[in-house]
């Protein structure tokens, strides 16, 4: 097989893949599924390429991660997340460690698993997915707390998971105590940090303030500096997955040039990444040895689901409420239970022990391989339902509207996209009612297919979709008053409505 013919194949798969992205968006289904399943198409059931290495699986998996982390960071908006961020920490580590636990004595009890195999599986399964997360929610109209809740926890928790894995995989018996797993796990995502804090910033500062030769070189230089952070934390033996995520969020709310070009190609970059990933593992699983999986998968993501994610989301709440760090309702822990996807880290984490020669690793391979495809595929679709069905959908929210404009980069300016959902008090308002900040102003309605630049008199109505120019000073200010005009109408500061969530 030549290298054209890798290429014509190649070439093949990512465009149906592509094609397959408007499948998924269309049914809510992550598009990993559609991946993992071309990826069984070309594998030793269907085309017969054969593909069973999973050290080099492992090698590409986390570097794949790599990427989605950073273009996670790279499109997370810091004003959304940050009060999101102490229970979103609580949930990335306390409530990781929960999750093994009681993963880890579910099987051990039901399935008859060593005690290691247990909590390898309890660890592999922890961490939800960033791909599955951004491209789902990002989708879903939820209040910005607990969108950024999932997004921030989605990116955190791969840096502790990988840690515990890694740890579980290597040591020798006897298993080291919790304290010794404690210590190692806190110094790695330590210097982690330390590494983001300093790469981030400084990044930041030398590309506002160089003038580079072409504007395709700003997206090169954002993606490279991630991997600065990503290389350099695992040289000194810190948590890579931590350093990059943290530097694509200081990155990528730090207002550089070509901002808008950077996200979309490291949202590209990302789409690649996903790619490769989820076809790569379909190719390494072996559909002949999945049957005898089918059970033993079906027990331990049913106690994943429906006991370990909602223990470790309610002890979390509490933590957090506890050290005052914000009360999470009842509903909302529910839909934190639902939403936490598991998508393409599981099953790249469950290389590990396998390259590492563990003993029943590819066991634990192939059972979370169904346990993803099965629970995905009830999930990620019923997402939209059960938010409805818990009162924790927020049709009205404001949600950015990225277009490459170079004029809105020079005026330091957002444009922002509003629907207006059947029942908001936005219909019959009229546009001056709004009593927009003075850097605002609606610009465009679009109503029943038809687009028009509104007057200061023109009655909002319910199904518009508002176009909003808004500076990035008074940004929160706009958004506030939208939603509280949304709630109570134009005389929505009489009632002491403040558009607070």
């Amino acid at each position: 097989m030549t290298v054209e013919f890798w290429l014509l194949l190649g070439g093949a798969v990512f465009i149906a893949a592509i094609a397959s992205v408007r499948v998924a968006h269309r049914s809510g289904l992550p598009s990993l599924l559609l991946f993992l399943g071309f990826g069984l198409v070309l594998g030793e059931s269907g085309f017969g390429i054969q593909f069973d290495d999973p050290n080099l699986a492992k090698h590409i998996g986390l570097t794949a991660l790599a990427v989605i982390l950073a273009e996670g960071g790279l499109t997370t908006n810091w004003n959304h997340v940050r009060r999101a961020v102490p229970l979103a920490l609580i949930l990335a580590t306390v409530g990781v460690a929960v999750s093994i636990v009681v993963v880890a004595l579910a099987v051990a009890g039901l399935l008859g698993y060593e005690w290691r195999a247990a909590l390898i599986l309890g660890a592999v399964l922890a961490s939800t997915d960033a791909a599955a997360v951004f491209s789902v929610l990002r989708r879903l109209p939820l209040p910005p707390r607990l969108a950024g809740i999932l997004e921030a926890e989605s990116g955190f928790n791969d840096a502790p998971t990988v840690i515990a894995v890694v740890l579980l995989s290597s040591v020798t018996d006897p298993i080291p105590s919790l304290g010794e797993f404690v210590l190692k796990a806190g110094a790695e995502l330590l210097i982690g940090a330390l590494v983001a804090l300093a790469v981030g910033p400084l990044g930041a500062l030398a590309l506002r303030h160089v003038a580079l030769a072409a504007s395709g070189l700003y997206p090169l230089a954002v993606l490279s500096l991630t991997f600065l952070a990503y290389g350099g934390a695992v040289h000194l033996h810190g948590s890579g997955f931590l350093a990059v995520y943290m530097t694509a969020l200081i990155l990528g709310n730090a207002r550089l040039p070509h901002r808008a070009a950077t996200r979309g190609f490291a949202e590209g970059a990302a789409w690649l990444a996903q790619i490769l990933l989820f076809v790569m593992l379909g190719l390494l699983a072996s559909p002949g040895e999945m049957p005898k999986a089918v059970v033993p998968g079906l027990i331990a993501g049913t106690v994943l689901l429906l006991l370990a994610r909602p223990i470790s989301v309610m002890v979390s709440a509490l933590l957090a409420r506890m050290a005052r760090l914000g009360r999470t309702g009842l509903r909302e822990q529910a839909f934190l239970s639902w939403a936490g996807l598991r998508g393409a880290v599981p099953i790249v984490l469950a290389t590990i022990p396998w390259a590492a020669e563990v003993k029943g690793s590819e066991d634990i391979f192939n059972q979370v391989f169904v346990i993803v495809m099965v629970f995905t595929l009830l999930q990620g679709p019923t997402l939209p339902f059960v938010a409805r069905l818990l009162g924790v959908s927020a049709p009205g929210e404001v949600h950015d509207l990225e277009v490459e404009a170079a004029p809105l980069e020079e005026l330091n300016a957002d444009l922002l996209q509003v629907k207006v959902p059947p029942g908001s008090q936005l219909h019959g308002v009229e546009v001056f009612e709004l009593r927009l900040p003075a850097g605002a102003n609606v610009t465009l309605i679009v109503r029943e297919g038809r687009s028009f630049v509104p007057s200061t008199t023109t009655r909002i109505r319910a199904e518009d979709q508002l176009l909003v120019v808004t500076t990035a000073s008074c940004r929160e200010q706009v958004e506030l008053r939208l939603r509280a005009v949304s709630r109570r109408g134009k005389l929505a500061g009489w009632y002491g409505e403040r558009g607070l969530e």
